[in-house]
Formats: structure tokens, sequence, C-alpha cells
């Protein structure tokens, strides 16, 4: 990535409107809930890399910021179920991210794609509430903030 290409999240996302997002969350920011994927037969070979779930996500990149939601640190909790569904918890880097829906679905398409996943459900949370701190060393280092 071009250094001109590269923006400064830290000024684009103060801590301090995170005090005033707090006290809306509850009634303007209900969790988000997405859905991929069909049912497997139990005679289908079901998914157990959990390591395929965080690859797929890995495709999936927030088109402001440029990085990928893993290493964005959106992820906060992945399951395979033994049946091969697939249960996602995450949030956003902002409850105001216009791109919302569009992410929470490419992530529920994404791990849907891969052989032996089933249904696919990602939800969207807000606690605890995302930050800087939760970037990978390589989201930091293409952000240029190391």
């Amino acid at each position: 990535m071009a250094n001109e290409d590269k923006r400064d999240i830290k000024k684009e996302i103060p801590e301090e409107l995170w005090e005033t997002f707090e006290e809306i969350l509850p009634e303007e920011y209900p969790a988000i809930e997405k859905f991929a994927g069909k049912k497997l037969s139990p005679e289908e070979k079901t998914l157990k890399d959990k390591e395929a779930i965080i690859n797929a996500l890995k495709t999936v990149v927030d088109p402001d910021i440029k990085v990928d939601v893993y290493n964005l640190g959106l992820i906060y909790k992945y399951e395979i179920e033994n049946n091969g569904d697939v249960n996602i918890e995450m949030t956003l880097t902002s409850p105001t991210c216009p791109y919302a829906n569009a992410l929470v679905q490419a992530c529920a398409d994404a791990i849907a794609d891969l052989e032996g996943v089933g249904q696919v459900k990602v939800s969207v949370v807000w606690d605890p509430k995302w930050n800087l701190s939760m970037l990978s060393e390589e989201a930091k280092f293409d952000l240029d903030m190391i």
C-alpha cells in the first residue's frame, strides 16, 4: 500500500466519541445478525479446521481502512459446531460504520463458501467496544502505526 493511500485511524476514531455512543447503543444500535449457507446432510463431511475460518475472514476487507476484519481485531469469537454450522461474534470500528451490513454479510458469505460448512450466523456485538489495541501487528504495520 502506498503511503498516500494509508490513513491514520487514530484521528478518525477518537476514543472520546465512544462515551457518546455508549449512551445510545442499547436503543439506537441493536445487534446486527446475518446468515449464509445451508444445513449439511448427516453424510456430509464437516469442517474442523479453524484456520480455514480465519483465512476466509481475512478475505473480507474494510473498504475505508483497507485492512481485513480479522487483522482489524473485529472478530471476537468463532465456533464450529459438530454439524458444520459456524457462529461468529464480531464488532465494528464504529456503531455508525456505513458498511456495517455489507461487512457482516461478507463475513457470513466468505465462511459459507468453505467446504464442509453448514449454516453461518454472524452477530455484531458492542461489548467489549473496539479500540486500537485490538489491531494485529500486521494491521498496525499496514496503517503505518509501527
